[in-house]
């Protein structure tokens, strides 16, 4: 013989829970396997002599093939096999089968009559003595016990699986519940999120705004006046911007917030952000052409919108004085199926870089917090809409900021 592990002692397909012969055998196994058990009862009670007698077992074990579809027909088919051949299995697992299918009380109660009565009288008939009364009630209490028990058993197996559906749909309904309190208090902590921003930033917004209109008015200089009025523009895009941030939130929250939102930046506002920057910024590109069409355009071009305006922010905390070129370029190429130009031959998206020198020594960094927080969102952000974003330090000292924005299918 060889060994266990051997493909020679291996016939059968190896078995897995995916595997076709396993669910070949789930499905076979429990209607074959009562069918032999029926049929082996029939040879052993009835042998190979005694010929209508184990037609009759035979037909009745045969009919087992089909008592999940007709349970009342088959249990029909078995009662010849237990009235003229005395066989016990065929019966008892058709009457179980329609126990756990078919319950209705009428319905079994006329079965397990028929059963008992199958089994209570003899073949043929003029073999019952009906003066013999400890042998007849001996044989009604085994049919009535013959008869009970699979119907016991079958109404048993019904309510487990009906209790374990039922299980399953509470256990569903509260993961649902749980997920509505999660929705809920997520929405009650986003609304006071939105109060305490609308309360803090924009109160302090508004006296940055306020102070530089004082600037504005007073100050003699041309050059700290335009100052004041472009930290005034600031200030008021900043409010606009934290309105639409705030009314997110509170639509989330379940308060709508009245007025529509701020409109969101895009590509075509980059100049005017560069030159508000008050740094040393050289910019090429500008609206990339034929990027109307496609899906996600818009999206895209705010992404690419923030990734510049964190970019510049980062080169005002670390390196001031530093030269900056910002360049806005799209990603030619066929793109995703729905991407890009209507013949899908156009741009499948855009490529942002930002890269600025080392800082001007001669120059004083500004005081300004930073939690680091900046490029991880960039990040985010960037792999959200299934591009990338690649950051590293140059040779020179400086420093480059490289994103891709892909648009969206369609």
């Amino acid at each position: 013989m060889a060994e266990p592990g051997a493909s020679e002692a291996a016939p059968w397909p190896r078995l897995n829970g995916t595997g076709r012969a396993a669910r070949w055998l789930r499905g076979t196994v429990p209607v074959a396997v009562p069918m032999l058990l029926a049929v082996v009862d029939a040879l052993l009670v009835n042998g190979l002599e005694l010929l209508l007698e184990l037609a009759v077992s035979l037909v009745a074990a045969t009919a087992l093939l089909l008592r999940r579809r007709f349970p009342l027909l088959v249990f029909l088919f078995t009662l010849p096999g237990l009235y003229i051949g005395y066989i016990w299995f065929a019966p008892m697992i058709a009457l179980y089968t329609l126990a756990a299918l078919r319950p209705g009380r009428v319905r079994l109660g006329i079965c397990a009559a028929l059963l008992i009565a199958a089994h209570f009288f003899p073949y043929p008939m003029s073999d019952f003595e009906a003066t013999a009364y400890r042998e007849n009630t001996l044989v009604l209490i085994d049919a009535c016990v013959t008869c009970a028990a699979p119907i016991t058993l079958g109404l048993l197996v019904r309510t487990r699986r009906e209790l374990a559906v039922r299980v399953e749909d509470l256990t569903r309904s509260l993961r649902r519940e749980d997920r509505l309190l999660a929705d809920r208090v997520q929405a009650t902590e986003r609304a006071r999120l939105a109060r305490e921003m609308h309360d803090v930033v924009a109160h302090q917004v508004s006296l940055i705004s306020l102070q530089a209109g004082a600037v504005q008015v007073s100050t003699g200089d041309e050059a700290a006046r335009a100052g004041a009025r472009t930290i005034r523009e600031l200030s008021v895009r900043t409010l606009e911007e934290l309105r639409h941030m705030v009314g997110v939130l509170r639509a989330a929250g379940g308060t709508e917030e009245t007025g529509g939102p701020a409109p969101q930046p895009d590509l075509a506002e980059l100049p005017r952000l560069i030159e508000m920057s008050g740094l040393k910024v050289t910019y090429e590109g500008g609206v990339v052409a034929g990027s109307g069409g496609a899906h996600g355009a818009k999206t895209v071009e705010r992404a690419a919108f923030r990734t510049v305006q964190e970019a510049l922010t980062n080169v005002r905390k670390h390196a001031p004085g530093a030269r900056v070129r910002v360049r806005v370029d799209p990603v030619e190429g066929a793109g995703p199926e729905g991407a890009g130009a209507a013949d899908g031959t156009g741009p499948c998206g855009l490529r942002v870089e930002i890269r600025n020198g080392p800082p001007d020594e001669t120059a004083t960094a500004p005081a300004l917090p930073g939690g680091g927080h900046g490029l991880v969102g960039l990040r985010e952000r960037a792999q959200s809409l299934g591009g990338t974003l690649e950051t590293r330090h140059t040779s020179e000292g400086g420093f480059v900021v490289r994103a891709e924005f892909p648009y969206g299918p369609g």
